[in-house]
């Protein structure tokens, strides 16, 4: 048995080498290239980022347009991913299939695809524009890109959060006099809130850094990522350097914040009625 031990504890020390070993070389993949960038931006051209009137213009423009489609994805995507968790029904597959189908879509194409729906040209993006709504080169279409791209990773939470929570909780709160509604307002839906704010949290953080469906959709007003990619194209790598470490940073405090409250509703179990 001595012998056992010290077979299996060499073997699990050597495992425990090679997991640690590809989580260094992953990490070290993944903060990298940030870091060189951070490291080789002046500190004076981050700070002159800051006080660039377009740059802010352009970090503005992505964080309300993020926030309004992660607001927007909550209303529509709880419903849809409690469908999803507690209902059996046919095409059920094939309506996971679409939901998870702008993540593997390129992105350039979901714009053109939105384009295409809400172009003048096409009616409902004419009725839009008849109603005094503008959509594409306006700040909707840049609300509606970053809904299209990020909308299935809090669809996808939501449906795992109340598949989580056991069903018969919520028949409880319905013998004790609670109808349908409040029984999840009351019961399921706090149960259910760890999932919500993580799926919400990935949400914001995918919809801040798309590119390929806004700038097809509504290339004006510029979002931050446009707006980078605009200075790199017209004055080179240096003029583009700044503006992409100090949206780095932005997005870093924001998402750091985010994951905080995201770990605090984890560690707060609501109480039951």
């Amino acid at each position: 048995m001595k012998h056992l031990r010290i077979w299996k504890t060499s073997h699990d020390s050597g495992r425990t080498v090679v997991f640690w070993a590809a989580t260094v070389l992953t990490l070290a993949f993944l903060a990298g290239p940030l870091l060189k960038m951070a490291l080789t931006s002046r500190m004076g051209g981050v700070a002159a980022a800051f006080a660039d009137r377009a740059m802010l213009g352009a970090l503005v423009a992505s964080l309300s347009g993020a926030t309004w489609a992660t607001l927007i994805g909550l209303l529509v995507g709880t419903p849809v991913g409690f469908l999803l968790a507690r209902k059996e029904f046919r095409g059920k597959a094939l309506i996971e299939g679409l939901i998870d189908l702008p993540l593997v879509v390129p992105h350039p194409i979901a714009g053109i695809a939105l384009l295409l729906v809400f172009g003048r040209r096409f009616f409902v993006g004419g009725a839009l524009a008849s109603a005094g709504i503008q959509v594409a080169g306006a700040e909707a279409g840049i609300v509606a890109a970053m809904l299209f791209v990020s909308v299935p990773f809090l669809i996808n939470a939501a449906r795992d959060g109340f598949r989580a929570v056991d069903p018969r909780l919520e028949n409880v709160a319905r013998t004790l006099g609670h109808g349908p509604w409040r029984a999840f307002f009351r019961v399921t839906l706090p149960l259910a809130r760890p999932w919500l704010v993580s799926g919400a949290v990935m949400m914001w953080a995918r919809a801040i850094s798309e590119f390929g469906a806004v700038v097809v959709l509504a290339y004006y007003p510029m979002t931050a990522p446009v707006l980078i990619y605009d200075r790199f194209e017209r004055f080179g790598l240096e003029a583009a350097k700044p503006l992409a470490t100090a949206l780095v940073a932005v997005a870093l405090v924001v998402f750091a914040g985010l994951r905080y409250l995201n770990a605090r509703s984890r560690r707060t179990r609501p109480a039951l009625p």
